[in-house]
């Protein structure tokens, strides 16, 4: 399974080369790109102003972006591989296969209840 569910409810999906967590009104995108060192991004959940979460199919990955203000929300990158997803470099989103579909959503869920 790709989400766990730790104390008081704490969420976390493992996604494309990263994970995603909410924790304490907390969101943590970890993401770790070959030959790099891991980097963490923590957003607060009252702070997020949208969610985005496009579900993975058999083909493509999807992804779940968080939206905060005075930033756009970065573009869909389209290609062969790409599939339409931001791009890595985003730290706001992170890229999801296709078996953490459920896992993603109810996450988003959860943030967007945070945020009230």
């Amino acid at each position: 399974m790709t989400t766990s569910l730790t104390r008081r409810g704490d969420m976390r999906v493992k996604g494309v080369m990263g994970s995603v967590s909410f924790e304490d009104g907390w969101i943590t995108i970890t993401k770790k790109e070959v030959g790099q060192q891991e980097r963490q991004f923590r957003i607060r959940a009252a702070d997020v102003t949208g969610t985005r979460l496009k579900p993975a199919t058999a083909l493509f990955h999807g992804y779940v972006q968080f939206l905060l203000p005075g930033s756009a929300p970065a573009t869909e990158t389209k290609g062969l591989f790409a599939g339409g997803r931001p791009p890595h470099s985003d730290p706001h989103s992170l890229s999801i296969r296709r078996s953490a579909n459920d896992a993603a959503a109810m996450l988003v869920a959860a943030v967007e209840a945070a945020r009230g």
